[in-house]
């Protein structure tokens, strides 16, 4: 088996004419340009310690600036120093009135030009490390380093990758300005079936960019499809009901890194009716999530004793944006903790919940009006508690109130 980094963006699984994706990630806001623009202004800055005008409003001489700074910038992947000239770049005015023209030189080297776009090295090497981490897999695992795209032809990112992946030697096979259109055209052509003799072994097993799940109570997302999950697959999750002889429920399908859902992207809903009707926690609901390489989700709910049952088919063909994707996994990881904190509180407070139920249902079947009396009279304290504090209580008061309710409700059953 060969793995191979596609840089900044893929690891890939390749046995057997099958490509497996086993991770993606990136950043959309960073590339070759953002190197081009650090150089601009350096240029434009380097030009006013000489004397020279500021360009900062002249769109003329910026873009000339751009131009020999992306062109600075090719020139120093192949040599350690860039010569700089325009020619006739700025109007200078003379103490007559008349303009002067003056040219524009400068010298840059390899070790300024990575100075200056340092921040942006890093930025590299930290998408190539969470990609790795999405896929649960070490450096030393990688076989094969493929670079994609002309920015990869900076020495830099080459020595950085190099020195990551404990010194092993770059895939250069591959002209790197037309790997991405080529694998594009024969990825288009699998898809609409126009196969030939070069790809009849081939296959692309692609995974789902986003986790995909359904709302549960206190608008928490449960993933039943984690993100960069293999497509096509199909996995299956057991669910309950949160309120007592509830008949039906509401499935609304999720997508996004958040544990809150609304801050996720709400794909579709539907309701199934008909399921048994029992006290909370009793009835079984099978959810499942089947997703194919076109992107159709279909998302079924069948009650495991009634036989109920409900679907939906989604089509996601406008696809969440690369830069909404990276978004969203950002602010996932940016929130992660306060979205833990919160899940907490609201599993405590389905705790409490079913523990006030619970107590209820020990009341009506006591046969010690005395310890029936003393239990109502607890758990209705805590019903009110809650009514009132779910939204604003401290986990540890919570805590505080089940174990109030628990010890009561072992002395009933005692």
């Amino acid at each position: 088996m060969t793995w191979v980094v596609v840089l900044l963006m893929s690891i890939l699984a390749i046995e057997g004419g099958v490509t497996e994706v086993k991770a993606t990630g990136g950043d959309t806001r960073l590339g070759g340009e953002d190197f081009d623009h650090v150089v601009t202004k350096f240029l434009k800055d380097e030009a006013i310690a000489m004397g020279l005008p500021d360009a900062s409003g002249d769109n003329r001489i910026l873009r000339r600036l751009q131009t020999a700074a992306e062109q600075a910038k090719r020139q120093l992947s192949q040599t350690q120093e860039a010569q700089i000239h325009i020619e006739g770049l700025f109007h200078v005015k003379r103490d007559k009135g008349t303009d002067k023209v003056v040219d524009f030189n400068y010298t840059l080297t390899r070790t300024k030009f990575e100075q200056l776009n340092n921040v942006y090295f890093v930025k590299c090497l930290e998408t190539v490390q969470r990609v790795l981490k999405d896929a649960k897999m070490k450096p030393s695992e990688i076989d094969d380093l493929v670079l994609v795209g002309g920015s990869t032809r900076i020495p830099k990112i080459q020595q950085m990758l190099q020195e990551f992946f404990g010194g092993k030697e770059l895939c250069r096979s591959l002209n790197p300005d037309e790997a991405v259109a080529y694998g594009a055209a024969v990825q288009a052509a699998i898809l609409t079936g126009a196969r030939s003799k070069a790809m009849d072994n081939m296959l692309l097993m692609d995974v789902t960019p986003l986790s995909l799940g359904i709302e549960t109570t206190g608008r928490v997302m449960s993933v039943i499809i984690p993100r960069n999950t293999p497509i096509p697959c199909i996995k299956t999750q057991t669910y309950t009901t949160e309120e007592n002889f509830q008949t039906e429920i509401d499935v609304c399908v999720y997508e996004g890194e958040r544990t809150r859902t609304d801050q996720n992207k709400l794909l579709g809903q539907f309701t199934i009716s008909g399921i048994e009707r029992a006290k909370r926690g009793v009835p079984k609901i099978d959810v499942s999530f089947a997703l194919d390489s076109n992107g159709m989700l279909g998302v079924s709910a069948k009650d495991q004793t009634t036989g109920a049952e409900a679907h939906i088919q989604i089509q996601r063909s406008g696809r969440t944006s690369d830069a909404d994707i990276q978004r969203m996994i950002k602010d996932a990881e940016k929130y992660r903790k306060e979205d833990e904190e919160r899940v907490k509180r609201v599993e405590a407070v389905n705790e409490l919940e079913s523990l006030i139920s619970e107590a209820r249902n020990l009341i009506l079947e006591s046969t010690d009006a005395k310890k029936a009396e003393q239990l109502e009279k607890v758990t209705e304290e805590t019903q009110v508690w809650l009514e009132e504090h779910a939204e604003s209580a401290k986990i540890s008061e919570i805590k505080l109130k089940i174990q109030r309710l628990s010890n009561n409700v072992s002395k009933q059953i005692r």
